[in-house]
């Protein structure tokens, strides 16, 4: 009976490799599919984009996939999108750590992001030229959807309930009170244009450079508290899934988050990117470039895209976003779901490295015990490097000896950027 029961446990043994096989193939069934198409309209030729479907977190491991989909839209020439485009993805993933599981991953991303957007930025202008770009730049791993901004291009969420929320924010100096309110006090002067008799046209602008927006990569001419340091927000959706529209500014300036929506409701995403921007042309004309990709993260077995929405949203929108929490009420457990609600898991806007980079004695330190630069990446000796933190006035529990580190280059433009010396003026 023994030696039956033993050949019996004995025949139910599974190959390891069968094992991880099984694990591997029931994750990518509960990972939703992730559907794009993009459209675009050019006048000036200074819009790009970028799409990436099959980035993998750790390499070789098809379960660990990601997609980026990206817009940067070009000023002043296209030397600026075409380098961020470029180098952009490379150096947010370099600045997070390897080994890393996919919470930890998602966790140390926005850290990440800003991380990249600066040393793509200090790189750009290290060459002298004088172009910007702003930047939409979305990471969708499993149902988490991470955004990162700088400028006025957009990206909002349309969800199965019907709800549309915006996932960036406007860096336009006319629209946001408080970017101008810190421009200012970092040292550049915000006004409109003046012509002859003393008569001011247009949207307010930085001087010099006369730049309509607060943050972007590149416009070195314009001064550097005009902060590549990005908005982020995180968000994990419902097994319902969504809609992701991004787009540049040509879209945006023709319709509403709202207007936008709609107009490509129940088509898929091929067919409804071309919507978006055939619709954004016949409310405005081709009066700038127009790009829109849009994204549709479906659930596992659903091979239809979005359906339209109900007809009242009104009481849909307050019930958007919740914050995470472990005490969630069951009671509304069902009808947050019902809505196609997404959970909140991280927003920061702040343009102060002190504060985005974080307070972490870990962080700035490499797997050989040399210390980092949290930014660029390059090795520091301890005594080389300087924290983040030294002599911030942001935060009185930080000591100027945590972590992250940076090193001169980098804390010379993080001084710039916050208005204690005039750009491009470095310290020995």
């Amino acid at each position: 009976m023994a030696s039956g029961e033993g050949r019996r446990h004995h025949h139910n043994l599974v190959p390891l490799a069968a094992l991880i096989s099984r694990e591997m193939r029931s994750e990518k069934m509960e990972k939703p599919s992730v559907r794009y198409g993009y459209a675009a309209q050019s006048r000036k030729g200074e819009d790009y984009f970028l799409t990436k479907t099959e980035c993998q977190r750790v390499q070789g491991n098809p379960s660990s996939t990601f997609s980026v989909f990206a817009i940067f839209d070009g000023h002043n020439g296209n030397a600026a999108a075409i380098f961020t485009r470029e180098h952009l993805l490379n150096h947010v993933l370099g600045a997070i750590p390897r080994e890393l599981g996919r919470e930890e991953w998602l966790q140390a991303l926005p850290r990440a992001l800003v991380a990249g957007f600066v040393k793509t930025d200090k790189e750009f202008q290290s060459r002298g030229e004088t172009s910007g770009t702003t930047v939409t730049f979305v990471i969708v791993d499993g149902w988490t959807v991470t955004v990162a901004s700088v400028g006025d291009s957009r990206c909002i969420l349309d969800t199965q309930g019907g709800a549309v929320a915006t996932l960036t924010v406007d860096h336009r100096l006319e629209e946001n009170v408080e970017e101008r309110e810190r421009v200012t006090a970092s040292g550049g002067e915000v006004g409109r244009l003046s012509i002859v008799g003393g008569a001011e046209i247009g949207p307010l602008r930085c001087w010099p450079g006369g730049l309509c927006l607060s943050r972007s990569i590149g416009d070195m001419d314009v001064g550097e508290f005009i902060v590549p340091i990005p908005y982020v927000k995180q968000v994990k959706l419902s097994n319902a899934g969504g809609r992701l529209i991004i787009a540049s500014d040509g879209i945006w300036d023709a319709l509403s988050s709202e207007m936008a929506a709609k107009s490509c409701h129940g088509l898929p995403a091929e067919l409804a990117a071309r919507q978006v921007v055939k619709e954004a042309l016949r409310t405005r004309g081709l009066k700038d470039d127009t790009t829109c990709i849009v994204v549709d993260i479906i659930p596992p077995d659903t091979s239809v895209h979005p359906s339209p929405p109900p007809k009242k949203q009104n009481k849909l929108r307050a019930l958007l976003f919740r914050k995470k929490s472990r005490d969630s009420a069951n009671k509304l457990s069902k009808k947050l779901s019902a809505v196609g609600i997404v959970e909140e898991l991280f927003e920061e806007g702040s343009a102060m490295l002190a504060e985005r980079l974080g307070n972490d004695e870990s962080t700035g330190q490499s797997t050989s015990g040399i210390f980092i630069c949290a930014i660029c990446q390059v090795d520091l000796a301890p005594s080389e490097g300087i924290s983040v933190h030294a002599g911030s006035i942001f935060s009185t529990s930080s000591k100027p000896w945590q972590g992250p580190f940076l090193c001169s280059d980098c804390r010379n433009k993080k001084d710039a950027m916050e208005g204690k010396r005039p750009s491009g003026v470095k310290v020995a």
